[in-house]
C-alpha cells in the first residue's frame, strides 16, 4: 500500500512541476520522497520523468489556433508559425489514416491546435470538408504534385536527378562526349552532340556531366567520393557506336570528354518530413554549389554526413560557426573565440558519405568548413 501510494504521490508531483521549468527544484522534491519512502525503482523513474520532459516542444508564442494553408507556402514555414524549433514538427502532427495522402498538405487545408493529455496537436482538416469551401467532387482526390512543398522546389530540383556523387569506378562505365555534331566543341542548349561508351540502346534520358574534385574529410583526410559537376540534359536521338544525343537542357558550357551517364526522366519534388536525427552527429560543409567560400539561405552545400552517419532526407541541422584562434591584445596568449549559431540546413539528397543540404535559414554568412550538427 506504501508503494502505491507513493507512485500516486510521485506522479501527482511531475504533472504539478512539469510545465515549470524549475527542474532543479522537481529533481530535489523527487529525491525528497524517495529518501522517505525508501524506493529502490529509482533510476526507471527519474528515466521515466527525464523522457516526459524531453517530449515537450516548445510552441511559438504568436503560433495561431488555426491556420489555412496558402499556396505559395512550404511546409517549412508553417511549421515556424506553430512551433519555436520547425524541426520538432514530427512531435505535435497528427496523422490522420482516415484520409487520402495523410502526411501531405494542400492549399486550402485547415490546421487546428488541439491539446491530448496537455501535449499540443495539429489536426488536419481537408478543405472539401470544409462547409465554407464549395468543390465539385473531381477535385476531391488531390495529386500528390498539388501538395505544399517542404521547401522551395526552384532551390533543389536541379540536384534530385543529377549524379553529383560518383565513386571512380563509376566513371569507367561512362560514356563520354567526343564532338558537336557540327564539329563544334562548345555546345550548348538546342544542339546535337557525338557520345561514345552508351550501352543501353532502350535508354532514352541522360545526364551530361564534368567529373570535379574529390571530397575530402578536414579532420581524417579520407576520400569520401568524387564531385560530379551537372551540366545539362541529353536525350537520345540515334544510338550506336557512336550516338547521337539531343541537349535539351544546359547550366554550363559541354564539350569533348564530359561524361554521359544514364538518368531518369526528371522527377517531381519529394516531400520532405523535417525532423532532427536521432543521434547526436556532427559533419563540415565541404562545397558549396557555385564553389563560393560564402553562401546564405537558400543555397545548396554539400556536407561531411551520409548514409553511413544515419543521415536521411528530410533532416535538419544546425550550422554552427566554428571559433578562430586570436592573440590576445594584451597577454599575448592565443584564445579561441565560442562557436556562434549560423542558421539551419534540411538535408534533401544523401549518398554514402556526402549528402546535400539547402540551407533554410541564415543570421549570417555561412562558411565552408563551418559545423554542421544535430540541433
Amino acid at each position: 500500500m506504501k508503494q502505491k501510494a507513493f507512485y500516486g504521490l510521485a506522479l501527482r508531483v511531475i504533472w504539478a512541476r512539469l510545465h515549470t521549468n524549475n527542474h532543479q527544484r522537481l529533481y530535489g522534491m523527487m529525491r525528497n520522497i524517495l529518501q522517505r519512502f525508501f524506493v529502490i525503482s529509482v533510476g526507471a523513474l527519474a528515466i521515466a520523468l527525464a523522457g516526459i520532459v524531453h517530449s515537450q516542444v516548445e510552441l511559438n508564442p504568436a503560433s495561431p489556433d488555426r491556420y489555412t494553408v496558402q499556396k505559395g507556402d512550404t511546409l517549412w514555414d508553417i511549421a515556424g508559425q506553430f512551433l519555436t524549433h520547425p524541426w520538432r514538427w514530427p512531435a505535435i502532427w497528427k496523422q490522420n489514416d482516415q484520409i487520402e495522402n495523410p502526411h501531405l498538405i494542400y492549399p486550402g487545408d485547415v490546421l487546428v491546435m488541439t491539446y491530448v493529455d496537455g501535449d499540443p496537436q495539429l489536426k488536419l482538416l481537408r478543405r472539401e470538408t470544409l462547409g465554407t469551401v464549395k468543390l465539385s467532387p473531381a477535385v476531391y482526390s488531390d495529386p500528390i504534385d498539388d501538395a505544399i512543398p517542404t521547401i522551395p522546389p526552384s532551390a533543389i530540383q536541379a540536384f534530385l536527378t543529377a549524379p553529383l556523387v560518383v565513386d571512380e569506378g563509376e566513371l569507367d562505365d561512362a560514356g563520354h562526349v567526343v564532338v558537336g555534331v557540327e564539329d563544334n566543341v562548345a555546345l550548348g542548349k538546342y544542339q546535337q552532340l557525338y557520345a561514345r561508351g552508351l550501352t543501353d540502346s532502350d535508354h532514352e534520358y541522360y545526364k551530361l556531366f564534368r567529373p570535379g574534385r574529390p571530397f575530402v574529410h578536414p579532420d581524417t583526410q579520407e576520400n569520401l567520393g568524387l564531385e560530379a559537376i551537372a551540366l545539362g540534359d541529353a536525350r537520345i536521338a540515334r544510338f550506336g557506336e557512336i550516338s547521337k544525343l539531343d541537349i535539351v537542357e544546359s547550366r554550363e558550357e559541354i564539350g569533348p570528354g564530359d561524361r554521359v551517364l544514364e538518368a531518369e526522366r526528371d522527377i517531381g519534388l519529394p516531400h520532405y518530413f523535417p525532423h532532427a536525427p536521432e543521434n547526436d552527429v556532427r559533419g563540415y560543409i565541404l562545397r558549396s554549389h557555385r564553389g563560393v567560400a560564402e553562401v546564405g539561405a537558400h543555397s545548396v552545400v554539400a556536407i561531411s554526413l551520409g548514409e553511413r552517419e544515419g543521415i536521411e532526407d528530410g533532416h535538419v541541422l544546425r550550422i554552427m560557426r566554428t571559433g578562430k584562434l586570436r592573440k590576445d591584445p594584451v597577454d599575448g596568449k592565443m584564445y579561441q573565440l565560442p562557436n556562434e549559431e549560423s542558421g539551419l540546413l534540411m538535408v534533401f539528397r544523401t549518398f554514402e558519405k556526402v549528402s546535400y543540404g539547402l540551407i533554410l535559414n541564415s543570421s549570417r554568412q555561412v562558411h565552408i568548413l563551418d559545423v554542421v550538427q544535430t540541433p
